[in-house]
């Protein structure tokens, strides 16, 4: 299944290119797929509420969720390493092995997703904070080190005021929003900070080969 939505003009031969396996498909889904008929187009960026089925009838579990996409090749991510603790001014770098297991080259996007269950309003499940981009010949591996600013963890608080609280933040990293194999976490420790509009939203990511 190819999910092409409007293509353009030069959609006829990019389609042909990937089904032909002249081209690789490496693009990744921006919203989840309903899995029923009846189902809504949920945004992942639901509560834990959210994933509940005791208050409806449809069940909630996308066919395809957010950030899903394949490859003509595989990938396995391992050894996540997560920084421990920061200060709510500063950043942690979140870092993850990724290999190329298939017979043939192919481009994986590794996917970064922060939650936050200690925070003061109630917040999405988690929610995605970065992705590294990766071309790897088969047997290929590389290590990907992500730098997370404390502000990509703030959000409005009940004064309408954008805030980066203390507390642990919980750290996923896969090839989707549902396919999140590696789990970690970090801690960020001090006072309360009210990030003005120059706040960090990036999140700078190297990439480097290892054997």
């Amino acid at each position: 299944v190819v999910q092409a939505f409007f293509p353009g003009e030069e959609g006829g031969t990019a389609l042909a290119r990937i089904i032909s396996g002249a081209a690789e498909p490496s693009g990744r889904l921006p919203v989840s797929i309903p899995r029923q008929v009846g189902g809504q187009p949920g945004t992942y960026l639901h509560s834990a509420l959210g994933g509940h089925t005791d208050w409806s009838s449809v069940d909630p579990t996308p066919l395809f969720p957010f950030g899903h996409g394949l490859s003509w090749t595989s990938f396995t991510c391992s050894d996540l390493s997560v920084d421990p603790v920061a200060p709510t001014d500063g950043a942690v770098s979140v870092a993850v092995t990724v290999r190329n297991v298939g017979e043939v080259a192919g481009t994986e996007v590794v996917q970064l997703y922060l939650s936050d269950p200690e925070a003061s309003v109630v917040r999405p499940l988690r929610w995605l904070a970065g992705f590294g981009r990766v071309e790897l010949r088969p047997g290929e591996a590389a290590r990907i080190t992500f730098s997370v600013h404390a502000d990509r963890t703030s959000f409005t608080g009940v004064d309408l005021r954008r805030r980066v609280e203390s507390g642990v933040i919980g750290v996923a990293v896969g090839r989707s929003s549902g396919d999140l194999p590696l789990q970690g976490s970090f801690t960020l420790r001090g006072p309360v900070r009210h990030p003005a509009a120059d706040r960090v939203l990036s999140v700078p990511v190297e990439i480097v080969p290892v054997p």
